[in-house]
């Protein structure tokens, strides 16, 4: 797994936030998920990890466990622009999908497992162009720009008042 962590022991009273982004930056903008936790790992906030992939897999739940919030994030070919945030709730689905496996079955491992089950989210950003190239559309970039702005602003609200 190619992680970028910035994680210090938990803070009395403070949440521990991870955010997943997951997708391919070669296929423009399946590169999203990557973008945003990037952008997110810039924070460099105590309570704060942030892993990036190409997909989700099983060994994610071990991560997922060890946090109170979490974030996946990923490109969306459909739906709302710039961005879709839902409730991702414990499920062993099956399905084919470009992504092995979902969020929903990552949070059924964990709470299957380690008896953990965080609160988390999937944010979905619209992306328009999923072909051979290394870097984002125009239109795409500026759906990263908004929701990370978002996000940041989710994340510090979960932190409580003042800085994280």
């Amino acid at each position: 797994m190619n992680s970028h962590e910035r994680s210090a022991a938990p803070a009395l009273n403070q949440t521990r936030v991870l955010v997943i982004g997951y997708g391919n930056p070669g296929r423009q903008d399946d590169g999203l998920g990557p973008a945003v936790a990037a952008e997110i790992d810039k924070l460099g906030w105590a309570n704060l990890t942030v892993f990036d992939n190409y997909q989700l897999t099983i060994e994610d739940a071990a991560d997922v466990a060890e946090h109170d919030v979490v974030w996946f994030v990923d490109a969306a070919k459909v739906g709302p622009s710039p961005f879709a945030v839902t409730d991702v709730a414990p499920a062993f689905v099956v399905d084919f999908t470009s992504h092995l496996v979902r969020p929903e079955v990552v949070l059924a491992l964990s709470q299957q497992y380690y008896q953990k089950s965080p609160k988390a989210f999937l944010l979905g950003v619209r992306g328009f162009e999923f072909e051979f190239v290394e870097e984002l559309t125009a239109a795409a970039a500026d759906n990263m720009r908004l929701a990370v702005s978002m996000l940041t602003g989710r994340i510090c609200n979960t932190h409580g008042p003042g800085p994280p």
